[in-house]
């Protein structure tokens, strides 16, 4: 497993050797809810000691939504492109995690060519996740041009989902049963002509951050998450992994067909904010590998469930043309896809960290309870613990090393 090899002091007690030096008054000081400074609409309250943290309380729910409670009045066709808003910076990859959690409650066969094309969906979605993570680090860190370098490649990804979906954002592709339409074609050529040229560009960037000496004194020691803290508050991802936890859903527990492919996952040594930095690159050279595995041994064939007629939309061409398909429609888009009673749960590897969908169904087109568990949620909550201690200053860092978003933190 590729591990980062760095050498630290030890930093586990800095919140409380720094609380019995405490002298003089404290400062409660609010940073956000402003979207730059806080990655999202997150509000931190900050008790300072001159311009030492001794306590960090994040405070959420600016951008509450009512996803789950919404789920629960459309049918399952009609909640696909809400998945798109909650991590909004890899939607494809939401979408695959929403469609296989109702595949299971309708015991749905999905064929090879489809969870291929949705391997290929979630992995370059966690190539442009990371890749926006990244270069926002380097801002928060001070460097400027890796935003530059990687918003140019994610860019370049955008235009590829532009091609397959016709969205450049909320993609809304996979449906349940099967995906939006069939690749175009020449699409994987351009998306292998994609990985050939963002390996360079990541080298790039890994040599203008990784020995920056500004970059290392600012990440090196700072927002260290142990081990025995990742697990005990359910951390999840990369963030977990940066801790020396060797876990990733798409090996533990694999799906789409994800035991075929060959790869390695990325682990760190002390979980600060410089490991979960390279675990980050490291997982982009991975995803690149599987994305080309999987171009390789793209299978010919459907790329929607054969028993999947009365959840599938049937083409428009026979809509149009065929009574017993244009009824079928009408009863897909009015009463939603029937499916058994009974409970499932399933979440998938997201770029934020472990994506699940827990769904409870009475029978009928529209579930009768849907919740999600969101990575970011759980990676705030562990800010109290590890913020303390540390500077006015580090507080850019560890925000943008942890790598969250907030439409799925408040759903």
């Amino acid at each position: 497993m590729a591990t980062t090899e760095i050498s630290l002091g030890d930093t586990g007690a800095r919140g409380a050797a720094y609380a019995e030096e405490l002298q003089g008054e404290h400062m409660t000081l609010n940073v956000g809810p402003s979207h730059p400074t806080t990655h999202g609409v997150l509000r931190l309250l900050i008790e300072l000691d001159g311009d030492r943290v001794i306590k960090c309380e994040p405070v959420i729910g600016y951008l509450h939504r009512g996803d789950e409670k919404i789920a629960e009045n459309m049918t399952y066709n009609q909640f696909v492109p809400y998945t798109d808003r909650l991590d909004y910076l890899a939607p494809l990859a939401n979408n695959v995690a929403y469609a296989i959690a109702v595949e299971k409650l309708a015991n749905l066969n999905i064929p090879p060519r489809c969870q291929a094309i949705r391997v290929i969906c979630c992995e370059l979605a966690r190539i442009s996740s990371h890749l926006l993570g990244i270069g926002v680090f380097g801002m928060d860190a001070g460097a400027w041009t890796i935003f530059m370098y990687t918003f140019t490649q994610r860019e370049k990804l955008y235009t590829l989902f532009e091609e397959l979906t016709g969205a450049r954002f909320t993609t809304s592709y996979t449906r349940i049963g099967g995906v939006m339409r069939d690749m175009p074609d020449g699409w994987l050529g351009r998306v292998n002509k994609f990985c050939q040229e963002v390996l360079p560009v990541l080298d790039e960037v890994d040599k203008l951050l990784s020995r920056n000496k500004i970059f290392l004194q600012r990440t090196e020691g700072i927002g260290v998450i142990t081990k025995e803290d990742a697990l005990a508050y359910g951390i999840t991802g990369a963030n977990l992994r940066a801790a020396g936890i060797e876990a990733d859903l798409r090996k533990d527990n694999p799906y789409c067909g994800y035991e075929n492919y060959d790869f390695e996952v990325p682990i760190g040594t002390r979980g600060d904010c410089f490991d979960r930095y390279i675990v980050r690159v490291e997982e982009i050279r991975q995803s690149v590998r599987i994305v080309r595995q999987a171009i390789e041994k793209m299978p010919d064939g459907p790329w929607y469930a054969e028993d999947a007629k009365k959840i599938f939309a049937p083409p428009k061409g026979k809509v149009l043309t065929s009574m017993e398909e244009l009824i079928q429609n009408f009863m897909i888009v009015t009463e939603g896809p029937q499916m058994p009673p009974g409970e499932v749960y399933f979440e998938a590897e997201n770029p934020k960290g472990a994506l699940g969908f827990y769904i409870f169904s009475k029978g009928g087109g529209v579930p009768y309870r849907l919740h999600i568990k969101g990575p970011s949620f759980v990676s705030l909550g562990i800010l109290p613990k590890i913020m303390p201690g540390h500077l006015l200053t580090d507080i850019t860092c560890i925000l943008g090393s942890l790598d969250f978003v907030l439409g799925e933190c408040d759903r």
